[in-house]
């Protein structure tokens, strides 16, 4: 076939993307609370640390190279160079081979070293069990990076669900087999359900690749492809950069994690296992914290080429026009999550974590602060996005060493003080994700001029309606569980739907969004319609 038979244009393939990302995001979330309540603080604490290995190496071998794959494979296909296309697939190919490989080894054969360098020998399972998944994410990257650049994102979606999908059931089901059945250590229990992980991946894998065999390019073309030499080269010039920029936070947060746990053992005199239960803890608020940013995406998915298009044509107000609607936006959904983490956060963990009762009532400091990180957070993922699109892709690189710096450091002076130990460590998130999301604040001001945003009116409707949120969602819950004796989960569930209604009303009354706005969201048209919004 000359083209895929299911060939989607941009606006359906950002759709079909989107539509996965929430899906994933929502499935590694019910993966992390069930297995919170298997594995407790400790486990979590060893399973986290492995991953963020993982997550480094991956970042280092594949984070820049598919977006390059992908665009040197739609260049190519637009003039019809369909010689050349495959030849680019093979040379990739061969170059994740090597590079999956290699970064499997190391996680393989260095799973002792890398446990110690983390400051947790108990890490070590985890560790050995999750290397094979570098390798296949590696391939899973070549694949998903050519098919993207031949105009279809459908295998991309759907080997992320399926990657998703298995990583919960394998995960879970060994997990709580090996726990329960066979009564084995935690850290093997954190092997176990970091192995749904590895599954995962091979099965993504094994999708893409019967995929590609049954949709291979079969259209020729007159053209001399280009030798391997040239190839590779352009694959690393247009990669390493992106790789660069896309390892800083990875980078960040293994070397503040190595940082936590040496001043935990170090500064406050705590043995290994100690010290693993209470970034466990952390842990556990990191999970909620993670998920306010995954509606952030879709938006800037259609902000950057919007915002790009609009700058060409050196038409800043249009450009302006949908920096403000982007900020409406996020200020509208991370304000009242932010809000909602922080003001409910003991009881949301309860409900969540029933199995382990201490660790939850432990974790809620850190979710009470996280819940302000939140937002930060969404902040500094938006305003990269309008950096790239104004053309300052290397901003985002030197905010985030910025504030990379600053969590390392406030890290290194919180967690080895007695006064705060555990506590210090979602203090040094938040500042450092508000370091990041100010500086480029400051930065974008300077680029757009006097076109800029007005940042201040921009927030104060939704801050308001967020804090008023907050204010009804408090009462709301110690009401109906100290005066009406409701339990802390029914309380909890009925402050959030009665609290979510009052914002939803706060919104409209005061007129937060405009149609506009909701454009550069999926289906926002229909939504504004169904909301009779201007």
């Amino acid at each position: 076939m000359g083209h895929f038979s299911h060939k989607q244009n941009f606006l359906g393939g950002v759709a079909v993307l989107t539509m996965a990302v929430v899906v994933v995001k929502l499935i590694s979330a019910v993966y992390k609370i069930p297995l919170g309540n298997l594995l407790d603080d400790e486990g979590m604490g060893h399973f986290n640390i492995a991953y963020n290995v993982y997550n480094f190496l991956l970042q280092l071998s594949t984070a820049g190279f598919p977006l390059a794959l992908s665009k040197m494979t739609s260049e190519a296909m637009a003039l019809g160079h369909f010689n050349q296309v495959r030849r680019q697939f093979r040379v990739a190919a061969v170059l994740f081979f090597v590079l999956g490989a290699a970064a499997s080894a190391v996680m393989f054969f260095c799973a002792g070293p890398l446990a110690e360098l983390m400051n947790d020998s108990l890490a070590y399972y985890p560790i050995k069990v999750l290397s094979p998944a570098v390798f296949f994410v590696c391939l899973i990257g070549c694949f998903r990076g050519y098919t993207q650049g031949r105009g279809n994102m459908v295998p991309t979606a759907a080997s992320q669900v399926l990657e998703a999908t298995f990583k919960l059931f394998i995960g879970l089901g060994l997990a709580w087999y090996v726990l329960n059945t066979l009564s084995v250590s935690v850290e093997i229990g954190a092997a176990a359900a970091i192995f749904g992980v590895t599954v995962g991946s091979a099965a993504a894998a094994l999708f893409l690749i019967t995929w590609l065999l049954r949709h291979r390019l079969s259209s020729r073309s007159g053209e001399q492809a280009q030798h391997a030499g040239p190839i590779l080269k352009k694959l690393l010039l247009i990669g390493v950069p992106i790789t660069l920029g896309s390892s800083v936070m990875s980078i960040i947060t293994l070397v503040d994690q190595t940082v936590v746990m040496a001043r935990l053992q170090n500064g406050l005199g705590l043995a290994e296992q100690a010290a693993a239960a209470l970034y466990g803890q952390y842990t556990f608020g990191m999970t909620l914290f993670n998920l306010p940013a995954t509606f952030v995406y879709p938006v800037t998915v259609s902000l950057i080429p919007a915002v790009s298009a609009a700058l060409t044509r050196q038409n800043t107000l249009q450009a302006n026009r949908i920096i403000s609607s982007s900020f409406r936006l996020i200020a509208l959904f991370s304000l009242p999550a932010g809000v909602g983490l922080s003001v409910l956060a003991q009881p949301i963990l309860q409900l969540l974590y029933p199995a382990v009762p201490d660790t939850a009532a432990a974790a809620a400091y850190h979710l009470q602060i996280l819940g302000a990180a939140a937002v930060f957070v969404c902040l500094m993922i938006l305003t990269n996005a309008i950096l790239q699109a104004c053309g300052r892709v290397y901003v985002p690189i030197v905010t985030a060493l910025i504030g990379g710096a600053v969590k390392i450091s406030t890290t290194y002076t919180l967690c080895g003080n007695p006064v705060f130990g555990i506590k210090g460590a979602p203090i040094s998130t938040t500042a450092c994700y508000a370091v990041i999301a100010v500086l480029n604040l400051c930065v974008l001001a300077a680029v757009l001029g006097k076109s800029r945003p007005r940042y201040l009116p921009l927030l104060c409707k939704p801050a308001l309606a967020a804090a008023l949120m907050g204010g009804c969602a408090h009462f709301v819950f110690r009401f109906l569980h100290t005066a009406a004796g409701l339990s802390p989960q029914w309380a909890v569930l009925a402050a959030i739907v009665l609290a979510a209604s009052f914002y939803a009303f706060l919104a409209l009354l005061l007129r937060m969004v405009t149609r506009e706005d909701l454009a550069l969201i999926p289906k926002g048209e229909k939504i504004a319609k169904i909301l009779h919004i201007r």
